[in-house]
């Protein structure tokens, strides 16, 4: 079953886009507001939800691609959709010329809805951690 594409624009109050890279694109900047536990060996992330010794859930993704403060795009170790990824972008935003993170996700139909509450829960830890 294909996936739908998701875009999603999160304005930031970050004045430097190496800052925010920096909570992008590392183990431990992703561990604030990602995930709990995120792990990166040879090129594959792994990302692990929940007590590490207790209960929890690990998936892994690949990187694909990774340009230093603009673009990390990531595919699920397991994802059976050829077309699909997820991508996180820093962008601006073309009125106010602040940063903003862009995201792509793809779900399927029935998940969409799901996908987005993910992303906006994500943005929240994201601003309570860093502020941005």
């Amino acid at each position: 079953m294909t996936k739908q594409r998701l875009n999603l624009e999160y304005p930031l109050a970050a004045g430097k886009p190496d800052i925010l890279w920096q909570l992008l694109s590392t183990d431990h900047g992703l561990e604030r507001w990602l995930a709990d536990r995120v792990k990166e060996d040879n090129g594959v992330l792994q990302l692990t939800w929940g007590n590490l010794y207790g209960e929890h859930h690990t998936l892994n993704a690949r990187i694909e691609e990774r340009e230093k403060n603009s673009h990390i795009r990531l595919r699920w170790v397991d994802e059976d959709d050829p077309d699909a990824y997820w991508e996180m972008r820093i962008g601006k935003s073309e009125l106010t010329e602040d940063l903003c993170l862009c995201v792509v996700d793809y779900a399927l139909a029935e998940d969409i809805d799901d996908l987005h509450d993910l992303w906006d829960g994500n943005l929240d830890r994201l601003h309570q951690s860093s502020g941005f």
